[in-house]
């Protein structure tokens, strides 16, 4: 079950993170996405998180990245530096891998239920040199797409190297990233950007070989997300953080293969309010009713991102927080539309 590339807020004094520096980009200057904790010894940070904008190689819509700061700040207000991060609909990983790669957590738990998107997974821990080799190589031709359209519908007739490269090669190359959409430019390559568009091979395979040098502090799993809570819960210690991001309620059939029913979210929310009141955890969701609904009486936040789906648009969304939780004021790239309550 798939979700949500990462930037900062400007710096402020007060901040514990430090900044990364600017580095020249095709003729102009970008901030570098990477915060590191202030109290990390400099010998400590790797190559690859000093030189990393965006810390995953798959796009993914509404791109959950965007809440990587505010996560760094919730880890920083809960004293849970060191721990393990757990993101049972990991998609993209896009916070998974930054809060991984820049130290704020010792251990990162990826999962998803999506057999392309863990195939993809698989491959970049255990084939990294035979996906590199796929990712470099591959033209990025109409033909090439209809070929690795043909191998992500037939999953079952294929390695999960080929099914990971395939999803990886669609959603590099589909509009917004999304597995069920069309090619980037079209199949005449009439318009405005071309299917190599989202393509920057040597970027993305440096991204591949960052996260699969960390393999080590990495555990994926394909599980279903409820089955996942059931299993680690009784193991998971208490510096555990996890991150819900289910698919979204309103667009979830249109953007997603693996969406959830009404139900479903229903069942999660169940589970969450029943077993889960002395952990740490955050869930968030598109801005719904039927959503605060489920999750009523619960602290929470609504918060505008910027989304890339079909079209680049602001939408509002929500997080709930857990009753153990000390709520940090937002930070980066989303703005705040109405305060932490109590009451949803």
């Amino acid at each position: 079950m798939a979700r949500r590339e990462s930037s900062l807020a400007s710096p402020s004094p007060q901040r514990v993170f430090e900044v990364g520096r600017q580095r020249k980009i095709s003729g102009g200057l970008r901030l570098c996405a990477t915060a590191f904790r202030k109290d990390l010894a400099v010998s400590n940070r790797t190559k690859a998180a000093r030189r990393l904008v965006y810390f995953t190689p798959l796009r993914y819509p509404g791109g959950k990245g965007k809440l990587a700061a505010y996560v760094k700040e919730i880890i920083r207000a809960n004293r849970l530096f060191d721990g393990k991060y757990v993101e049972p609909y990991a998609g993209g990983a896009a916070i998974a891998l930054e809060l991984l790669l820049q130290e704020y957590v010792a251990t990162v738990h990826i999962n998803d239920l999506s057999q392309p998107v863990y195939s993809f997974w698989k491959a970049v821990l255990n084939e990294t040199e035979e996906l590199c080799r796929l990712v470099k190589n591959t033209r990025l031709t109409v033909a090439s797409w209809d070929r690795q359209k043909r191998i992500f519908a037939n999953p079952d007739e294929h390695s999960y190297i080929e099914l990971g490269f395939a999803t990886f090669f669609l959603n590099r190359t589909n509009r917004s990233g999304i597995l069920k959409g069309g090619m980037i430019g079209g199949r005449d390559q009439s318009g405005r950007w071309k299917i190599d568009a989202r393509y920057n091979a040597d970027e993305l395979i440096f991204r591949i070989q960052s996260i699969a040098e960390m393999r080590r502090r990495i555990k994926l799993t394909r599980s279903d997300a409820l089955a996942l809570l059931r299993f680690g819960l009784p193991r998971w210690d208490s510096k555990t953080l996890i991150y819900l991001d289910p698919p979204y309620v309103k667009q979830g059939r249109e953007l997603y293969y693996d969406f959830y029913q009404p139900e479903d979210h229903a069942d999660l929310a169940t589970f969450v309010r029943d077993n889960m009141d002395d952990r740490a955890w955050i869930v968030s969701y598109d801005n719904v009713d039927p959503i605060f609904d489920l999750y009523s009486g619960l602290r929470h936040v609504v918060y505008n991102v910027r989304y890339t789906a079909q079209e680049n648009r602001v939408g509002k969304e929500v997080m709930f927080f857990s009753p153990k939780l000390e709520i940090p004021g937002l930070v980066g790239p989303i703005k705040q539309i109405r305060s932490v309550t109590e009451t949803a």
